[in-house]
């Protein structure tokens, strides 16, 4: 049996590229006070050696850590990878690595992957809660002193930073704008009732028919997965009505592709038989969407960034402010589905 090969060491580098260990060290760490002939020369020598960085241990005697954990609900979609982006970009410019974990809307799984993240000592997490996190569960994290950030769902009850867009008036204006063409039987399919994002959609939703004197029909609010075939689902539903809608107001771009895909099935064409709108903006909705998609953009992209920035803030910041909640204003952006 071959004896295992021991770790290459800091120390073997630093001797091997002829430099101290202290510049070494300042090297992997990506000091910006090294001239690159000395940086070049160390990365060298730990490609040659085969040198692995050992952040956890690194993090362990500092006492800090640079390494952060991100936790999503589905990157199959496409708002999720765009917040990625945001995140990604941002702290990597502080020197963080990102340890990305999806739940698939799955309490459960958001449990396992906090503990997993906590064991590997992230030194803060960026969360993008299931829909039904349960605030007794989420205040653990609090008492861990972990650094947090929730993102797009808020968390009733937990004391955190939070990032997400005004779901209650994005949803207002595509009720608006749904109204204003004529529409008095308007669909509110996809999305899950226990989270806070559908929530404050529904309201947005009712506050733009009672504005405009127009009763909302229980019967055609159809919840579903956030997803391509919740959309088609919560169509199929709604379209076997009595008196089916003209309209139809979906939880996020998906659910709308979704939406399109089954109103075409059954022999509608959307944007003339029957309007539909979206959520979220996503890229495919004006380059892959036909006819193409009228949404209501909720900037993935600076969520993402916002948040990275509220955590990277509170890690060196531990408890010296109050926690901060930033809301994103939403645009509409009409296209030929309406």
């Amino acid at each position: 049996m071959s004896k295992k090969k021991a770790r290459v060491t800091l120390s073997q580098v630093a001797e091997h590229a002829g430099v101290s260990r202290a510049t070494a060290s300042l090297i992997v760490r990506n000091s910006p006070n090294i001239k690159d002939s000395t940086r070049d020369k160390v990365l060298a020598s730990m490609e040659e050696l085969g040198y692995v960085y050992d952040r956890v241990a690194a993090n362990l005697r500092g006492q800090s850590s640079t390494t952060v954990g991100l936790i999503i609900t589905d990157i199959a979609n496409p708002f999720f990878a765009e917040l990625l982006v945001g995140v990604h970009s941002r702290l990597e410019e502080e020197g963080y690595t990102v340890i990305l974990g999806t739940t698939f809307d799955s309490e459960d799984k958001q449990k396992k992957l906090i503990s997993t993240m906590m064991e590997h000592r992230v030194g803060g997490i960026i969360l993008c809660p299931v829909s039904d996190s349960s605030s007794i569960n989420m205040e653990k994290l609090k008492n861990w002193n972990l650094s947090i950030v929730t993102a797009v769902r808020e968390i009733e009850g937990l004391p955190c930073d939070y990032v997400g867009i005004n779901y209650l008036e994005g949803t207002k204006m595509a009720a608006r704008h749904l109204i204003d063409k004529g529409h008095k039987r308007i669909a509110f399919v996809g999305g899950n009732s226990e989270s806070s994002a559908w929530k404050n959609r529904k309201k947005g939703f009712e506050q733009a028919h009672e504005e405009a004197g127009i009763a909302v029909i229980e019967s055609l609010i159809v919840e579903s997965s956030a997803e391509r075939v919740g959309g088609v689902e919560a169509i199929e539903r709604v379209m076997a009505e009595p008196d089916p809608p003209s309209a139809v107001f979906c939880f996020n771009d998906l659910v709308a592709f979704g939406a399109i895909e089954a109103l075409r099935n059954a022999g509608y064409e959307p944007g003339k038989d029957i309007a539909v709108v979206g959520f979220d903006n996503v890229e495919a909705s004006a380059t892959l969407s036909y006819p193409p998609l009228t949404t209501i953009s909720s900037h993935a992209k600076e969520i993402g960034s916002k948040a990275a920035d509220l955590l990277h803030h509170r890690i060196q910041n531990k408890g010296e402010e109050e926690n901060q909640r930033i809301i994103l204003p939403p645009d509409i952006v009409i296209r030929a589905s309406t």
